[in-house]
């Protein structure tokens, strides 16, 4: 049963160790409030984690969505007890959500792609894409952009253009539940044994996407707010879905503040663009400010750098020296002065009149 669920040879070596000690595998497939959900090859059992690996785990070591546990089965073989996680290939994160938190939270292990959805209303904003796809490329995982909602009559064509514009590379998909529109495409991509993550803002159309590739109402749905085009939470937990074509999504709860923490690659990924500009400035260490040669300003001043996509990096760069390095006093200051230099180039920027 569990080679439905992405069992594999591999993970059958990784779990000898735990198999020697008479435990079985499972794959995590809900998760709430210290209750999970798991798929074995006795079927689905309801689990609790084993008081010692609740004490012992490292920060970010207990089991989250898509996981790959060994477990115990207890007497009446309907519950089971976790002891263990296997090592994770992916990992999507986040920094914990409430003031002054400086730790990550695992939202998704083992996912072989990330599909960052966004509805195609006045709700779209491609600096929390940009935001998104730090974290998605962070993780290791694939990314795939999902526009949902093509079918609104107010849909922005130019947002669709908006979203290529910041993807890079990345696909991006136009679609609509609804009429169908793009559907077939995004079911090629979501192969069988595949597993696939959403994640996106509340009202996003994360859990219509579950229910149209499932074929069934899996996932409550809600209309979004006329004010404002934002949803409203429907869905209140993750859980892992098996398609009936053998892919496995992962629906997320919506996340109108994704914080980014330890995503320095995926920040370069997502801004190769201003990255590669950077590596042509005449300094090394150019803050680009004031600096003779530097490409970066060239760019801004010459039109061919978006203004919003430089204060966007400018934003992420910031919050990611603020939480990963925070306990560096060094680098601490180094990058707090690069980033006032990079503000001042900024402000100064946009007094100019334009070209």
């Amino acid at each position: 049963m569990i080679d439905q669920y992405g069992w594999s040879e591999t993970l059958g070596h990784d779990f000898a160790p735990h198999a020697a000690r008479g435990l079985l595998p499972g794959r995590v497939l809900i998760q709430q409030r210290g209750q999970y959900d798991i798929i074995t090859d006795t079927g689905e059992l309801v689990a609790e984690i084993s008081g010692r690996l609740a004490r012992d785990a490292a920060p970010g070591g207990l089991p989250v969505v898509g996981d790959w546990v060994a477990v115990s089965v207890r007497e009446d073989e309907r519950a089971a007890t976790i002891h263990a996680v296997l090592p994770r290939r992916t990992g999507f994160s986040r920094k914990a959500a409430g003031p002054g938190a400086e730790t990550a939270q695992v939202v998704a292990a083992n996912v072989d792609l990330a599909l960052l959805v966004a509805a195609l209303n006045a709700d779209f904003n491609p600096r929390r894409l940009e935001r998104y796809l730090a974290a998605a490329r962070q993780s290791g995982a694939g990314v795939l952009v999902v526009l949902t909602k093509a079918d609104l009559t107010e849909a922005d064509p130019g947002a669709v253009e908006a979203a290529r514009a910041v993807a890079l590379e990345a696909r991006v998909l136009a679609v609509s539940a609804l009429t169908g529109e793009g559907m077939d495409a995004l079911r090629a991509v979501i192969r069988p044994g595949l597993t696939a993550l959403l994640v996106g803002s509340s009202g996003a159309g994360k859990s219509t996407l579950v229910n149209a590739l499932a074929g069934s109402a899996r996932m409550a749905v809600g209309a979004i707010r006329e004010q404002d085009a934002r949803g409203r939470h429907t869905t209140t937990h993750r859980e892992l879905v098996l398609l009936p074509n053998g892919a496995l999504l992962l629906d997320t709860p919506g996340m109108r503040e994704l914080g980014l923490l330890d995503a320095d690659e995926g920040l370069a990924a997502t801004f190769e663009d201003i990255e590669a500009l950077a590596t042509a400035c005449r300094f090394r260490d150019c803050a680009h400010g004031s600096e003779p040669g530097c490409a970066v300003r060239a760019a801004l001043e010459a039109g061919t750098l978006d203004p919003a996509r430089w204060l966007s990096y400018d934003k992420l760069g910031r919050e990611l020296a603020h939480t990963v390095r925070k306990d560096d006093r060094l680098a601490r200051e180094a990058d707090r002065k690069r980033w006032i230099a990079i503000s001042k180039a900024q402000r100064t920027a946009r007094k100019k009149p334009p070209v």
